[in-house]
């Protein structure tokens, strides 16, 4: 079986969502949209069960699917609230010296999310996480 494309592409895939976040964020640098990405997809993990995790990161890109699972404990305590204010002060804790996520910046992110996955399959796995969790990307 030939190599699959989304891991041919990854990087290249990975480029474009990183400079869709830049554009959507307002931010200044690769590295600043890399770090609220990365802020916003474990903000989103730690509030879903593994079985939950796992069915979501199936609809990821390559890249984007690696990231969301680096450096996880599963044994963790889950969070509880998807309070949006929270979350957001969640985002913006993540490498607090360094981070520039803007308040808007889970919206961001899931509005750029949109138009990376198919969206078909992103709209079937969101059917199988709980009512805050499809919130959290609409």
């Amino acid at each position: 079986m030939p190599m699959p494309m989304d891991y041919r592409l990854a990087a290249q895939d990975f480029d474009r969502f990183l400079t869709d976040v830049v554009e959507a964020t307002g931010l200044t640098t690769r590295n600043q949209a890399y770090t609220t990405i990365q802020a916003v997809l474990i903000c989103f993990r730690r509030r879903l069960t593994l079985r939950e995790a796992i069915v979501f990161a199936q609809v990821l890109p390559a890249m984007l699917r690696a990231l969301f699972v680096e450096d996880w404990d599963p044994d963790a305590p889950q969070a509880t609230s998807w309070d949006r204010a929270t979350m957001t002060e969640e985002v913006k804790a993540l490498r607090v010296d360094h981070n520039f996520s803007p308040d808007t910046a889970i919206r961001d992110v899931a509005s750029v999310l949109r138009r990376h996955v198919e969206a078909e399959a992103f709209e079937r796995v969101l059917t199988r996480l709980p009512v805050p969790a499809r919130d959290f990307w609409a």
